[in-house]
């Protein structure tokens, strides 16, 4: 594959107050980026060694996936202290280490809350334990006694995500909720000591540095009052679409605008040293549409939330354009930006989702440059700028998704997507550590790795850095509530903004287009600027 690139344009620092509108995020997975002490598992000053690989790359800000004191039941997901850093991943200094280098090099950083759950280790729930049915501790829960005449039947209907159901009881007769693994209880966001507990883990964070916060289930953390039964047998019908009465309930935005008046008290940053701009919120708020996203964005709740409509959108043109007009359709009458992901942790990568193959890692290349061109903010989970494929043949001995043992929740196939990224080398683990690796990486992987591909111009990774250098200099990409779409071939996406165009071929053959001006960017060869081939974007200029 090539490109055909302009000449280089000077980039700019984007340090200007609401940075967040256009920002590029590149999400970090602690344990399988980069490991510094040999025992195979990504950490802090692993991170903090590579961060000039994310300047050079050329992000606004780094989110990093959970790295506080955890059991590890759910890769860290289930916390036992929010204010203290897990030996696996370092220490708080390192913590400390990686947000001052970060804000050397001009980069932010977003930290990953946890709000909807706990550890089963945590302190609060511990007590609770101990002390049994009445304890105080427990309001700060969901507890409740079971169903039945001898209370040996859950309290609700309810399902874990992780499948089973979503209470366990414990010895002295009481239920517990958890939407998840029964390592993570929920917290009973009702009570006022768990309101203000979150308030100062805010604070803590920020007083250090942190630039903000993605929020993990973020429309969770509310229950229907009553926790009512949902009806035997629908809630896989609806899972869906999260019309769940644990899921989006209107109360979450009171919590919200709670959270903004602390954010906006660190805005502009009062640290020393730390770049100017806000301090941000961003929502992981599964919701039916991107109308009930958009209440998550209110001038006076939270400044972003991921676009998964869009990353569920398939590889189609029509389908496209209907999720990218909807999304930003939805988020100009709260005066948010749009965000656009195409993978994350969570789900298969998206060289996969779109084929596998040549023909996937064609489709993921044309839409790298698609979701750069759209107006707002633009999400990179690790490893995509490398055109990394999901993991699909890992044995079950090495599994560590919580959700794979219990067989009736999501697919329990998350490890795919995280295996530890290539660095260099031609055997594993590639550069990753000097102690191999937690999860297995394939051998095809050495041809993928940063070092494999830097200074190939056909490579993923210059792809991803000239389109990223390229969006920086260009005055109409970035922030932005909307784009003009123009007429093109069935199967073809092509919309401007001010003098530049882009257009994306998602069909299977070769298009002709007038060439509109200079090409300045494209996602594979282009012998033709008149002919547009197959699963190929191109940026233009004129």
């Amino acid at each position: 594959m090539t490109q055909h690139l302009a000449d280089a344009l000077p980039t700019s620092t984007g340090t200007q107050p609401g940075w967040w509108r256009e920002a590029v995020i590149y999400q970090v997975y602690p344990r399988s980026f980069a490991d510094s002490n040999g025992d195979g598992m990504g950490d802090l000053e692993g991170i903090r060694s590579r961060l000039p690989y994310l300047k050079e790359l050329g992000v606004d800000a780094v989110w990093l996936s959970p790295f506080y004191a955890s059991p590890q039941a759910d890769a860290g997901y289930d916390v036992a202290d929010y204010r203290a850093i897990d030996p696996m991943f370092g220490s708080l200094h390192d913590a400390d280490a990686v947000i001052r280098e970060a804000h050397a090099l001009d980069l932010r950083i977003i930290v990953d809350l946890v709000p909807n759950h706990c550890s089963d280790q945590h302190e609060w729930f511990k007590q609770a334990l101990r002390e049994g049915p009445g304890s105080p501790l427990r309001e700060r829960f969901h507890f409740r006694p079971g169903r039945g005449a001898d209370g040996t039947e859950p309290p609700n209907d309810w399902e874990s995500i992780f499948g089973g159901p979503a209470w366990t009881r414990i010895a002295d007769g009481e239920w517990y909720l958890h939407l998840f693994a029964p390592e993570q209880p929920d917290f009973n966001w009702e009570h006022s000591a768990v309101q203000d507990e979150f308030r100062s883990i805010l604070r803590f964070w920020l007083d250090l540095g942190a630039d903000g916060f993605r929020i993990d289930v973020a429309h969770g953390l509310v229950k229907a009052p009553g926790l009512p039964d949902l009806g035997r047998g629908e809630q896989l019908k609806l899972l869906g679409n999260q019309v769940l009465p644990f899921f989006d309930q209107d109360g979450v935005h009171e919590i919200y605008r709670s959270w903004r008046l602390v954010l906006d008290e660190y805005s502009p940053s009062l640290r020393p040293g730390g770049p100017p701009g806000d301090r941000i919120g961003v929502a992981e708020a599964w919701t039916p549409s991107a109308d009930r996203t958009a209440m998550y964005l209110r001038p006076d709740e939270l400044h972003q939330a991921f676009n998964f409509h869009y990353l569920n959108t398939g590889w189609d043109a029509k389908a496209l354009r209907a999720t990218i007009d909807e999304s930003l359709d939805a988020m100009r009458p709260v005066g948010a930006p749009t965000t656009w992901v195409l993978s994350n942790h969570d789900v298969v990568r998206h060289v996969t989702r779109y084929g596998g193959g040549e023909q996937g890692l064609a489709r993921a290349r044309a839409a790298a440059l698609l979701m750069l061109a759209l107006p707002g903010s633009a999400y990179v989970y690790q490893g995509e700028e490398l055109g990394l494929p999901e993991v699909t043949e890992l044995p079950d001995s090495v599994r560590q998704d919580p959700a794979f043992a219990r067989g009736a929740g999501q697919d329990g196939l998350r490890d795919g997507c995280r295996v530890p990224i290539p660095w260099s080398g031609t055997e594993a683990p590639y550069g990753f550590g000097t102690g191999g690796s937690w999860l297995p990486q394939p051998a095809e992987w050495a041809g993928l790795s940063v070092a494999a591909q830097t200074g190939d111009p056909a490579s993923t990774l210059e792809l991803y850095r000239a389109a990223l250098r390229l969006r920086r200099s260009h005055p109409e990409l970035g922030a932005g509530d909307a784009v003009e779409w123009l007429e093109a071939p069935e199967g073809v996406l092509a919309f401007r903004r001010g003098d530049f165009t882009c257009t994306v071929n998602t069909t299977a053959e070769p298009v002709r287009m007038p060439a509109p001006g200079t090409a300045l960017l494209a996602s594979g060869d282009l012998p033709d600027p008149s002919v547009l081939p197959a699963d190929t974007a191109v940026w233009w200029r004129g």
